[in-house]
Parts: structure tokens; sequence; C-alpha cells
């Protein structure tokens, strides 16, 4: 066995500190533990992480791909770096939005730095985005919004300070185990947990109180908590002085009885979880409130509740929890919706700064972020664009309404970089083999802002290459010495980020990899190499915001409609959720019912009114846009009408809706109408007769 080497855990945004080492034939990592030295976790881990570390199902790519024949077959690196060259040349002979670029809250910071560098510098494309935005955009313009500037203001170290504990749409006890376990220990010592979910998830099952609002209605009961605090005098008057447009916040509200009914609950709910806002409180919330046509609105309601009442500061405040392991270092770094250190976009100044940094001319810079992830692919789809990139990215499981995402690449020249094989990977004319966990070097940054070191400690399989390499090489070909020479070292291309983000509000011009292999992580903003950002717009006396008043501002946002609601024709709700051993669109974790046919949960009640259609536990989903075989289990976590299936099955998103957010762009994944068809329809494999057993039935995870 080799030495341990630290690293951090890329499954999820917790971001925990693990030891890792490779084997006796140095190849993989064979064995990954907590960290105890680092100041995240302090070596506590989760079970899923360590395993897909150590031991990833799915099918690794070793070796270059192209389609040749309608068949993707090998081939090496020059052949498939200089068709993929030729193509992007021919592209953006003739305008820069004829390239589509898809990164991936998956990157290391350096890698999502360099590929922004390529695609905003050296092909000058609009049409960048990454995954990211269908998971936390909402989040994160509610924030720019609200305080001036993305990024939740408080961290880890305000979880046991906290009284109270509101988990609004997430299930961290599935998707951040750690975290979660800070949340349940801090509620079990004299505090609370009001989880606010329609389904009874792993979390909810373990709340205090759990309130169960109609899909789709999370903007309607936020709403109604905060008149119902104003109603009861639960305001803090004092904290006002620090926000501006409380009055017309005021006067938007509705009457509590009335958003209640809309919000499908009873008033009690409605004073359960507002009596949660009278200690300190913390407000966590996930894609069950940002993936919503009014996502950031909701995400500004919460915000509301926070400084309405006061829960600002140590102890308190709103927290958006992060799916991806690295969706703020994207943000931070990768010049997606901003330039690096969240540089407005349009600002003349920083773009001379970044042209001038990556010697590129100025008027190649696009002078619009673009229109986020969903919208690209809708350009896709109107044959506006010639090729599509994607980075450690899968949109064809992972993008709602999928039929019309694998439809939209069919018409484009697709290039794949990925280190497994994915559903995307069927869609591609170029294949990319990468690196993946243990075999990559770099940095990445967690959801509470802290930086940390990604290591190696295996060669990547075959003739696999870092990300960082590749995007390298595919840039320099484009634009002459945009890069070094590949192999890069991580290390330039980080002090390149930290250059940029130099006096910003995400600044990590403090922050180097000396410090990081001493201290092993940093949060931002670390402007001096002493000291790291604590609590956010707060400096232990006097509050400051990043907005034109430098006051935090209240919305006046109220519920408006469902985007796809229940009809005669599609009378049932369907949302969507995490299972606990998949990840995202499960290609590391590639093997039962992720790989096959989707498993759907129904309340009993939903099985016995459509029991006609099924056939030996399976039937058919349809939606206005597929319809997709499922089995089917029961669970009464699941609400009576409503079917729940993983999100990490590709056929679950050809049914969903593209709607999108239009302040955020992200898509509305969690409520759509479906319809049960006929069992005539269902193909099943097995034999056995339907059963519906009298067992115990567990919670949704």
């Amino acid at each position: 066995m080799s030495d341990w080497h630290p690293t951090t855990c890329m499954r999820c945004a917790v971001g925990c500190g693990y030891l890792q080492r490779n084997g006796t034939d140095g190849v993989g990592v064979a064995e990954a533990r907590g960290n105890p030295d680092h100041p995240t976790n302090e070596g506590l881990k989760c079970q899923r992480g360590v395993r897909e570390t150590v031991d990833p199902d799915g099918e690794r790519l070793t070796e270059p791909l192209i389609r040749r024949g309608g068949e993707l077959q090998p081939t090496d690196w020059d052949t498939a770096l200089g068709v993929v060259t030729t193509r992007l040349i021919e592209a953006l002979r003739d305008d820069p939005d004829n390239v589509a670029v898809l990164g991936s809250g998956q990157q290391t910071n350096e890698a999502a730095y360099a590929l922004g560098k390529v695609a905003r510098g050296a092909f000058g494309t609009r049409y960048y985005d990454a995954n990211t935005t269908l998971c936390m955009a909402s989040a994160v313009t509610a924030y720019y919004q609200a305080f001036g500037s993305d990024a939740p203001p408080p961290t880890y170290d305000d979880i046991p300070r906290a009284t109270s504990h509101v988990v609004w749409g997430a299930n961290p006890s599935v998707a951040h185990p750690v975290l979660h376990r800070w949340i349940a220990n801090s509620a079990d010592e004299d505090g609370r947990l009001v989880v606010v979910d329609p389904v009874t998830t792993r979390t909810a099952s373990e709340a205090d109180t759990h309130v169960r609002p109609e899909p789709g209605t999370d903007l309607a009961l936020a709403r109604a908590v905060l008149a119902y605090l104003v109603d009861e005098d639960g305001v803090d008057e004092s904290f006002l002085d620090h926000t501006e447009g409380f009055e017309e916040t005021v006067e938007a509200l509705p009457e509590v009885e009335a958003a209640a009914e809309v919000a499908g609950v009873d008033v009690d709910d409605v004073a359960a979880i507002a009596d949660a806002f009278a200690d300190p409180t913390l407000v966590y919330w996930g894609m069950g409130v940002n993936q919503n046509i009014q996502g950031t609105a909701t995400a500004r309601a919460l915000i509301d509740l926070c400084l309405a009442t006061g829960n600002m500061g140590p102890g308190s405040g709103p927290f958006s929890l992060t799916g991806q392991a690295n969706s703020m270092g994207n943000r931070v770094c990768a010049s997606k919706g901003t330039w690096p250190g969240h540089r407005e976009f349009e600002d003349p100044a920083s773009r001379e700064l970044v042209a001038e940094t990556w010697d590129v001319p100025l008027s190649r810079l696009p002078t619009s972020a673009g229109p986020g992830f969903v919208r690209i692919v809708d350009e896709l789809a109107r044959d506006n664009i010639d090729v599509c990139w994607a980075v450690a990215t899968n949109p064809a499981a992972g993008m709602p309404d999928a039929g019309h995402v694998r439809t939209a690449l069919d018409d484009a020249f697709v290039v794949v970089q990925d280190a497994f094989r994915s559903d995307t990977v069927e869609c591609a004319d170029v294949v990319l083999p990468a690196a993946t966990w243990g075999e990559s070097e770099g940095t990445t940054t967690n959801m509470e802002r802290r930086i940390s070191r990604v290591t190696a400690v295996s060669d990547p399989p075959g003739s696999a290459r870092t990300d960082l390499d590749v995007i390298a090489a595919i840039g320099n070909r484009i634009h002459p010495d945009l890069f070094a020479e590949p192999p890069l070292a991580p290390e330039t291309i980080f002090d390149e980020i930290r250059d940029l983000t130099e006096g910003t509000p995400a600044d990590l011009s403090g922050i180097t990899y000396d410090r990081l292999d001493e201290e092993y992580a940093v949060r931002w903003p670390a402007p001096d190499t002493e000291g790291q950002g604590e609590y956010r717009y707060y400096d232990g006396e006097d509050w400051s915001f990043y907005t034109e008043s430098g006051r935090a501002q209240f919305s006046t946002a109220t519920h408006s409609t469902l985007p796809e609601p229940i009809d005669d024709e599609y009378p049932l709700t369907l949302t969507t959720g995490r299972s606990s051993d998949v990840y995202n669109t499960g290609v590391r974790t590639r093997n039962g019912e992720d790989s096959a046919v989707p498993t759907a949960r129904m309340h009993p009640e939903t099985i016995a009114q459509w029991l006609p259609a099924f056939d030996r536990a399976r039937t058919v989903l349809e939606s206005r846009r597929a319809e997709v075989v499922v089995e089917v289990v029961p669970n009464e976590g699941i609400p009576p009408g409503v079917v729940w299936l993983p999100i990490h099955n590709a056929a679950a998103n050809r049914l969903t809706l593209s709607a999108v957010d239009p302040e955020s762009a992200e898509p509305n994944l969690k409520q759509c109408a479906v319809t049960i068809g006929a069992p005539e329809n269902c193909r099943s494999d097995s034999g056995a007769e339907a059963s519906f057993g009298a067992g115990p039935v567990p919670t949704s995870q």
C-alpha cells in the first residue's frame, strides 16, 4: 500500500476531507477514510462517498472514441482532437455562437476556470453554462437580489449554534448525510427540526414537525408564514433598520387562511413553522424550492422570513443546500454567470481585466452571459448551434423533457468529455476519456465557501487524461498559447484564479496550495494569507450588504400558478427525489433499479385506484411529453395522487417539464402532471404476479 494522501470527497457539496491511498498495483483508490485533521468534517464521512471514491460502478472510458458508420469506435488522441478542432474552427468561422459549451459542478476549480477561459476567451460564445444552473440558479439569483452577492451568509459553524432548524424542500439525510448529522445533533440538544416537504422523506421522518404542502405551492406557504408572523407580532423591528422594502412586502402578503388553503395545509401548520422563528433559526432549502418556475421568488420568501424575524447573524439565517461537489467553485471561477470572483459580466473594467489576463481581444468576450442551460438546448433544437461540447455532465439524462434533449443533440456535432459511459456519450460524435476522483489534482469549494485540495493517488486508466489537460489542448488549438503546453500544473491555473479574484467579494488571493496543504481548507473571502471568511455581511457589530443602499432587500412576489396543473386527462402529480445509494444521473452506480426500469413510489390508495392498469407490479406513466414503464412499490410517505420517481434514472426526465423560472432559468423539475396508461403497454420481464403486500411500509428516501 502507498502512503495516505489528503483529498476532498467529490460526491456532494459538504466537502468532507478524506485520506486516500492506492493499492499494491498502484491503480485506482484502494482505500479512503475521513480525515480527522480536516476542519470541515473532522473525520466524519458517509459510506456512499467512500464507496463511490474507492469502488464506483459504471463503465469507464479509457480511450478516445469517434463515430464511424453510426457506431462509436476507438481512435487515438491526435485523431480525436484533430476532428474536434476542425469542427470547432468551421463553426466558429461563421459565428462564435455556433458553439455551445456545457460544464459541470463535478469539475475542479481549475478545470472549471479553464473551460470558461476557452468558452469565453477562445471561442467567444454566449452559449456556455454548467449543470449547476439546473440545481442552484434560483438560490443564487435570490442571494444576489436580496444581498447583492452570491452564497449563503451562514457557515457550518452556525449549525450547532441554532435552536430551530427548518429544512424546506430538501432531504439532507439522503443527499448530505454528514451535514444532516450536525443538524440532527443540534436539534436533539434542546432544539427542534421542522421539515417542509410533500413527501415523508427520511429527514421528515425524524422531524419534530412535518408540514406537507401540495407540490409546487411552497411560495404560497412561505407567504402564509410571513403573514402569520406579521399578524402575531413576530417581526423583529430592530433588524428592519438593516433592510429595505418591508412595508411593500407586507402590503403584498395574502391572507393567512387563503394562502394556507392554496398550499393545502392547515393554519396550525403555518403557526408551527412561524413558531420556529422565535428562536435562533437556520433555514435550509434544496431542489424542492429551487426547481420551480417560482424558485427564485420562493428562495426570496425564505430569506424574507429570516430578515423579518431578525434571524440573521451567527446561529441563524438562510442556508441553501448545494447538490454537486463544486457548484460553488463553478460560480466563483468558471466565467459562467459572472467573471471570476463574481465580477459583473457587463462591467467594462472587469471585462478589460479578463481580456488582458487571458491575452485575448476584448471584442471576443461575449456581451451576454447567455440564456441558461435549458435554453441553450432549445437553441440546439432550433439548429442554431453546430457543435456542442459537454464536459463531465449528462444532459441526455439530467435535463427535463429528455426526449427533446436527445433530439436536439442528434442535430449537432456532439463532443463528450467524461470519465464514465453515460446517456450523453451515446449521443456523441467524439468521446474524450477523462480522469476522475483520485486521478486528478486541483481544488474544490464546498457549499459554505471552503476551498480544499483534490489530489491524485493513481494515474487514470488507459489513455484517459485529466479534464484540465484536455481543455487546455483544445483551447490552444483554437487560440495558440492560451495555456502552457499540457500537461499543466493545476497550481499555476489556481494562481491565475487568485489574481483575477483579488479585491472582489469572492477574493481567493490569500489562498495558496501551500496554505491548503497546511490548513486543509480555507473559506473565502480570504484577501490575505492569515484570515478567512466567516459569517457574511456581518463584522460582529454591524451589517453591510453588497446592494446599492448597503441594506438587505425584501421581496413582494406571491404564488401564481403551477406550470402544469393536474386535470381530467392527467390527474396525478409527478415529483422526483434522490435515492440514498445513487449520485446524480447514476453513471457511477449503474446497477439494480437505476440501470433498468425505474421504481415509482405511490400511496396504497393511489395504487388501489389504478389497480386495473397494473401488470405484475408494473404500469406505464404518461405525461404530455413521453410515457415510461415503471415498477411500482407502495409507500405511505407519498401523498395520495402523487407519484415519486428517482432523479437518477434517465427515464424519469423523459416525463418532466422544461418550463423555467424566468429570473434564474432553472427548470421546473419537481412538479408535472401525469396519468397511468393502459396495462397492455407494459413490457414485463418477470412472470411474477403483482403483489403489494401488507408488510411494513418504509418512508421515502
